[in-house]
């Protein structure tokens, strides 16, 4: 588990080294260089150790690391990570200045930093260079993510790693970070640059030529750590095949993955409009619903009401409303322990669709931790269901520890399903997401700021309800004498204008006008179809060595899946292929570490050192331990011997009042004298929990549940002050625990939520008050010759239609429904109905429109 919220920096005081952080990004049609400078300072009168753990993209190539001390400059070499580390440790017990760079054994998109000997009143600047391809959202905007957020990641208990529990994150509010971010983007494409867009303000794009095919962009001031920093990059044209190829390093041996060209080829399919147009009427589809004590965090800092789960349950909503008729289903709901509606998938009906819907009206995120394993292996091992090809949806805010793992798993079982995964909130594990839906065949998005979660969730339903692409192969066709060496693993997945993204080694020789082709073959709902692209085989100008070390990376990363899977097995070959990948591309890898060490003839630093773990911003700590919870220090307690033992040997579940309100409590960024009230909580748990659960079945709010008992808590300023009763502190449970205000529902979620199975709608006081009108006026201008379903069904349409065009992708899948049923029932007077219904609800709404 990781612990130790705020002792370092929020309660003693101490000054930190890092000073800022200075990020540029370069970002070339669709791949992204990011540099990243990082200043530390010792202020204090004696050398240290300074260790800063950070989140990267998962997918990211970490390709340089240096140090600048002075006027003395130290690149890191990539080394075997054992190796790396005894020689760090042996640099530092000899006096010597050592900086250390690995990734985390559990998850690829962590990376710890150890910068050691810093000598007193010594500065050092790091510089941290990856690379990384933007990932192409809905709308064809290409989606770059600078993680500035690193939350807890929930590590289950037994989960694998030599690291042990995991690193060890030292976190803080994110309003107290600190140290500084100043971050700037170069973008250039043979497009032009349309727009950029941020969840964070930013200073007005500047053009730097007159065709506006480069631009440059900064983060504006004051960036308050509360996010991470997102951009979306428009060009003006659409997405192209295209394919660059790269020189190799004149260095290196030909014949190595260095010393050959290498070609990156960006595929974009495009299916028959005929095929895209009809949706699959079967399928089973399983839904996974993160439950966490995390997921009732805000869906966006600026409106606190919107929490992740309370998203997630409209979400549920709009798709169970549009799945069609025939299909399968069940949804599953995890945290600590998983759950589920039925005991297997069930056929999709009205009754099943009521019952589904009323369980996850009282879904809420408090199922504790994050363990996701377990229920992906129970989904796993019940039996597909003929002619019902699985499709699982996974939602969860991604703050798990054994991502590779989990990612293992859904890679062994890719035959059986795809896998469609959904990230949510900010610092959301972008391993953990990207890799469900790669190793799965599906899609993934991330929902983040004040982006809404529907109209992605059902842009994804739309990919499951297509049909599958099969059959899927790459052939090449290339020049007498060279040959190709595929590097990236096999696609398994296309979708409709989505890339795909081939890396290989060219091996041999050609003339510099030769061409290559490759074409991609795959079968569509029964239709054979192929794609081809013919490329030069000139090398690219300017391109370094960015595609062999994006190539490079996607070899590691299959190569350390191999070796995952035949873990157990005696054969080590796999682990030192990755190694002598690695040191060969200059790319890290689990395997691997970067390490720099300063031998000038400087003298050896003197004294003792002294470790600083460097705070990581995040948004809200969920409690793993009541110490990170309350924010205070055990060493602050002064004489309260037994308090202070209490507290050191006790976790949170063996103190906490009940899980369900345990996850409400934020840390307060002050240091409080709180701490005395935790004996008198974990001696008074018998007595807390009935209340408190008895309030929350009664409807009680966690989220006020400790407003009073916070208050109380936070009020013990003197250190020789005696915590209040535990009696008292329930009463502080009992005084909060009211029936929160009910917010309107959202107008477009009443009307859906009134929708029937089969898709239509029924004419009753419910969907006369979700129209704004009352039951008579609706009845009274029904023709007469019309039924009344019929009749509630257009209306339903016209105001979708009128009201709520530009909400189309939220309910363009259950109108389609509903059209189907219409047609189905044969009505007449069609028009007649939509002209009424047009005068009734003041539209204007064609037949043709409503697809009709």
């Amino acid at each position: 588990m990781m612990v130790n919220c705020c002792g370092l920096l929020t309660a003693n005081k101490e000054p930190v080294p890092l000073k800022s952080v200075g990020v540029e990004l370069e970002v070339r049609d669709h791949v992204a260089t990011v540099v990243s400078t990082l200043n530390y300072e010792n202020k204090e009168d004696k050398p240290l150790e300074a260790v800063f753990v950070f989140p990267l993209p998962g997918d990211a190539a970490v390709c340089h690391f240096s140090a600048t001390i002075g006027q003395t400059q130290i690149v890191a070499e990539v080394k075997e990570k054992q190796e790396a580390r005894e020689e760090y440790d042996d640099a530092l017990s000899s006096g010597q200045q050592a900086f250390l760079l690995e990734e985390s054994e559990q998850s690829p998109d962590i990376f710890s930093l150890s910068v050691g000997s810093l000598p007193p009143g010594e500065s050092a600047s790091i510089r941290l260079e990856y690379v990384t391809e933007l990932a192409v959202q809905a709308d064809d905007g290409l989606r770059f993510c600078l993680p500035a957020v690193l939350n807890p990641r929930y590590q289950p208990q037994g989960s694998g790693g030599s690291e042990g529990a995991s690193v060890q994150v030292t976190s803080v509010p994110a309003s107290l970070v600190p140290y500084s971010l100043s971050f700037s983007a170069r973008v250039s494409s043979p497009r032009p640059v349309s727009k950029v867009e941020s969840n964070c303000s930013l200073d007005p794009l500047q053009y730097l030529n007159p065709e506006q095919t480069q631009a440059t962009v900064k983060l504006a001031a004051g960036h308050k750590f509360d996010r991470d920093v997102e951009l979306l990059i428009y060009y003006k044209d659409a997405h192209q095949p295209t394919a660059v190829v790269e020189a190799g390093q004149a260095s290196a041996k030909p014949g190595t993955l260095m010393g050959d060209p290498v070609v990156m080829l960006s595929l974009y399919p495009e299916f028959p409009q005929a095929v895209m147009s009809s949706v699959a009427s079967c399928g089973e589809f399983v839904f996974l619903l993160d439950r966490s004590g995390s997921m009732d965090c805000p869906m966006d800092r600026s409106k606190r009401r919107e929490t992740r789960i309370g998203s997630a349950r409209d979400t549920l909503l709009l798709l169970l409303k549009s799945l069609p008729m025939g299909c399968y289903f069940n949804i599953y709901s995890f945290g600590s322990s998983f759950q589920h509606i039925f005991p297997k998938s069930v056929e999709y009906s009205q009754k099943t669709m009521e019952e589904a819907l009323k369980t996850v009206e009282e879904m809420g995120a408090d199922l504790g931790g994050t363990e996701i394993l377990n229920p992906l292996k129970h989904i796993y091992s019940q039996p597909c269901i003929p002619n019902q090809p699985r499709q699982l949806f996974v939602f969860t805010d991604g703050e798990v520890g054994n991502t590779k793992e989990v990612i293992s798993l859904v890679k062994k079982n890719s035959g059986s399903h795809r896998c469609f995964s959904f990230g949510i909130g900010e610092g959301a594990s972008s391993a953990l997401i990207n890799g469900l839906a790669k190793e799965g065949g599906g899609h993934a998005q991330f929902i983040t700021g004040t982006d809404r979660m529907q109209p992605k969730v059902m842009q994804s339903l739309r990919f499951a309800l297509q049909p599958a692409v099969v059959d899927i192969s790459v052939t090449w066709d290339l020049p007498k004498g060279v040959s190709v060496t595929v590097l990236s693993p096999p696609i398994t997945a296309l979708f409709q204008g989505q890339r795909s993204l081939i890396y290989a080694q060219l091996t041999g020789e050609s003339s510099k006008a030769a061409e290559g082709c490759v074409t991609v073959k795959y079968s569509l709902a029964g239709h054979p179809s192929q794609n081809q692209l013919h490329f030069s085989l000139k090398p690219a100008e300017d391109t370094g060595l960015t595609v062999h070390r994006l190539a490079a990376r996607t070899l590691i990363r299959s190569l350390e899946m191999e070796e995952r899977e035949r873990r157990g097995e005696q054969d080590k070959g796999v682990k030192k292929k990755v190694v002598e990948v690695s040191v060969q591309s200059g790319v890290s890898s689990v395997f691997t570490a970067f390490i720099a060490v300063n031998k000038g003839d400087g003298e050896a630093v003197q004294g003792p050192l002294v470790r600083r773990n460097v705070p990581t911003p995040r948004l809200m700590m969920m409690a793993c331990s009541m110490q990170r919870m309350l924010c205070f220090d055990p060493d602050s307690l002064n004489g309260h011997k037994m308090i202070k033992q209490s507290v050191r040997n006790s976790s949170l579940r063996s103190l906490s009042l009940h899980e369900d309100c345990y996850s409400a409590l934020q840390c307060d960024p002050e240091p409080c004298g709180a701490s005395r009230s935790i004996h008198a909580l974990s001696t008074s748990r018998a007595a807390a929990e009935p209340a408190c659960k008895s309030k929350l079945k009664s409807g009680g709010s966690t989220a006020g549940l400790f407003s009073n008992l916070r208050k109380k808590l936070g009020a013990l300023k003197n250190p020789h002050q005696m915590p209040p009763e535990p009696q008292d502190l329930l009463s502080s449970c009992n005084e909060d625990c009211t029936e929160p205000k009910q917010t309107p529902r959202d107008p477009l979620l009443q009307l859906v939520s009134l929708q029937k199975a089969s898709g239509c709608w029924v004419l009753d006081p419910a969907l006369a008050a979700a129209l704004g009108k009352t039951r008579k006026k609706v009845e009274k201008r029904k023709p007469s010759s019309v039924n009344q379903e019929v009749w509630a069904t257009i209306l339903a349409l016209i105001w979708l239609h009128g009201f709520k065009v530009d909400a189309q992708d939220e309910w363009q899948l259950l109108a389609m429904k509903a059209v189907s049923w219409l047609r189905a029932q044969n009505a007449s007077c069609v028009t007649e109905c939509v002209e009424a219904g047009n005068v009734l609800l003041g539209c204007n709404v064609k037949k043709d429109v409503l697809g009709l």
